[in-house]
């Protein structure tokens, strides 16, 4: 057995567990037995101490927010989007394995 053969075994081994482990994370994700990686983070509200002073843009920035919280919570968008974000790094990784894989079938033949 040459040395090509066993790099090709060695490529398609790794590419096919690479494809495998990313939609075995994938069904975990989605089943939701696990989260999905936090590229994205909602940015907690800080106060800023007490003003007396009313101040009617910070008034309607906060009437405003609160709105829009009942119609979308900032946490289902950024969930929205980190499970965006994971899909398309699964597709790359999948892509990537795929490719990994054929280059050691072609090592094979």
């Amino acid at each position: 057995m040459s040395i090509n053969k066993i790099i090709g075994y060695i490529l398609l081994v790794l590419g096919l567990a690479l494809i495998f482990w990313t939609l075995f994370q994938s069904y975990n994700i989605f089943t939701d037995k696990t989260s999905a990686p936090l590229v994205f983070k909602t940015q907690t509200e800080q106060a800023v101490g007490s003003n007396n002073s009313f101040d009617l843009a910070s008034q309607i920035n906060q009437a405003v927010r609160g709105q829009l919280d009942q119609i979308l919570p900032a946490a289902t968008i950024t969930k929205i989007l980190n499970l965006v974000a994971w899909s398309l790094l699964s597709f790359i990784l999948i892509i990537a394995g795929g490719t990994v894989s054929r280059i050691g079938v072609r090592l094979i033949k």
